[in-house]
């Protein structure tokens, strides 16, 4: 580990640039051979788009379509406080959390400390490199989590990169302690297979529970071996981290298939991504509850035993899905929302040519009572402004806006910008809030935007790959009560009630 120490705003009309023919081939018709979720898993080289989509991007922006490139545009009931650009990691910046007035931001060169304590004016505490994808960070007292899913040549923050075909090769959960929040601490690291893409967080009295999301197995891969169709459960006694360890690998997806009982993919389902593992799990501890994105598979989980969760309901959307990538509760926890990533975040899908049911969240009711609890589908919301084929837009991830008797959330949509939407009526939902940059170029598509957009303690915070931490300011009527809501801590996967 190395410690490192306004625009303006317009109305927006909707573009009309459609992606190219052969990109929407290949992303409506064709399995990918490994699932590539998230910016990094590839290479996020710029790709050159066509003469005639550079031409069309440029005309959009003539005609105040889209936004120029670096111009924020944005809702009347959005501000944007501040920004704080990257700088000693400079890699692609991930997920966050919140504890006090600290946010804490991943990226794939480490994580940096903010104190938020003035929402206007941000402040850097500490940035910490320890290299490795995707740096998803959580934490739990004076705890700090890191995932990665990327092969390192060993579990130490000065690792290099190695193939995963070696059987030295290291991927897993590193634990920090964070109690000086100037000075974190390296303080353990529990290996799992196949790394750990993902992970949430299940608090129970002195220890916390880490389910860790991985997935793509191979034969080559010797701590990554197939049928990969579970979740690596780590236990974590919160006064000696050092001791944190596998505990089960809770297997999902039982079947006699090589690849257990999840969704085969293509070609049995064209264009739908197979089920080795989940992407990313959200608990809601208050109702023992979990939803869980899994590749080809939405589930609804009860997770009484922490240690033992069990799936109660498994569902699948074999025409408009490419892959489960996040789920969301209500704050009744009679919905949930799931996040379709098609493209794997690194396309432009947010078009006229894709349309407004492919790269978008599904909302499902959960009906019934007990383990005989259903997912049952109601609709589908996708944010109404066409982006650029330069810009890489498909639904991430979101938290709920806690307001009682309605359903608000807050959403990172790439360089879609951050959408605030209503689902209150599952099968009506509706934009009431957007903020977005205009594309980082115009003649090539390059990886950016808000990789997560959370809200925390009455405001908006965003994780922009490229551009930096991003602060906003919401006033609604409709979403002005949250603003009573103080939390202690936020880990969006480890989902609050808010009202207890």
């Amino acid at each position: 580990m190395n410690l490192l120490n306004s625009p303006r705003t317009r109305p927006r009309r909707l573009a009309v640039v459609t992606a190219a023919a052969g990109l929407l081939a290949a992303l409506l018709t064709a399995a990918p051979a490994v699932a590539t979720p998230d910016p990094g898993d590839a290479t996020t080289t710029p790709q050159r788009v066509s003469k005639s989509e550079a031409a069309e991007t440029r005309t959009a922006i003539a005609k105040g379509e889209i936004p120029a490139p670096d111009e924020i545009v944005h809702s009347d009931n959005i501000e944007h406080l501040a920004n704080v650009p990257k700088d000693a990691l400079p890699d692609l910046n991930s997920d966050l959390a919140f504890q006090g007035k600290y946010a804490f931001a991943g990226n794939y060169d480490g994580f940096r400390i903010f104190d938020i304590s003035n929402p206007r004016a941000p402040k850097t505490v500490s940035q910490v490199l320890c290299p490795g994808s995707q740096n998803d960070v959580s934490v739990s007292g004076n705890l700090l989590f890191l995932s990665t899913d990327s092969s390192r040549s060993d579990n130490s923050c000065s690792s290099t990169t190695q193939p995963a075909s070696e059987k030295s090769s290291w991927e897993g959960m590193k634990v920090f302690d964070i109690s000086d929040k100037k000075n974190p601490k390296y303080v353990a690291a529990v290996e799992t297979n196949c790394g750990s893409h993902t992970h949430s967080l299940v608090p129970h009295g002195r220890n916390v529970y880490i389910y860790v999301s991985s997935y793509s197995p191979s034969p080559s891969f010797p701590d990554c071996q197939p049928p990969h169709d579970g979740i690596s459960i780590i236990k974590v006694p919160r006064d000696a981290p050092q001791k944190a360890a596998v505990v089960n690998f809770a297997v999902l997806f039982p079947g006699d298939g090589p690849d257990g009982g999840g969704n085969p993919g293509a070609p049995t389902n064209p264009g739908v991504s197979k089920t080795t593992g989940c992407h990313d799990i959200t608990v809601l501890p208050s109702k023992d509850l979990a939803a869980g994105a899994c590749m080809g598979d939405g589930i609804l989980m009860s997770i009484k035993d922490p240690e033992h969760p069990k799936v109660i309901d498994q569902v699948q959307d074999n025409v408009n899905f490419a892959f489960w990538h996040s789920a969301t509760f209500n704050q009744t926890a009679k919905k949930v929302v799931f996040t379709d990533e098609l493209g794997g975040g690194g396309a432009a899908t947010c078009n006229a040519a894709v349309g407004p049911n492919r790269g978008a969240d599904g909302i499902y009711d959960i009906v019934g009572k007990g383990d005989q609890r259903k997912l049952v589908f109601r609709g589908y919301f996708k944010i109404p402004r066409h982006q650029a084929d330069t810009e890489n837009c498909v639904a991430h991830n979101g938290s709920l806006i806690p307001v009682k008797g309605r359903d608000l959330m807050v959403q990172a949509w790439y360089q879609g910008g951050v959408s605030v939407w209503d689902f209150t009526d599952s099968t009506k939902p509706k934009e009431i809030g957007y903020f977005e940059r205009g594309p980082l170029t115009t003649d090539r598509l390059t990886v950016g935007g808000s990789w997560s957009a959370y809200y925390y303690n009455g405001h908006i915070y965003s994780n922009d790959i490229a551009k930096g931490f991003d602060v906003l300011k919401l006033s609604d009527r409709r979403t002005d009560p949250a603003r009573k809501i103080r939390l202690d801590q936020l880990n969006v996967q480890t989902q609050p009630d808010y009202f207890d």
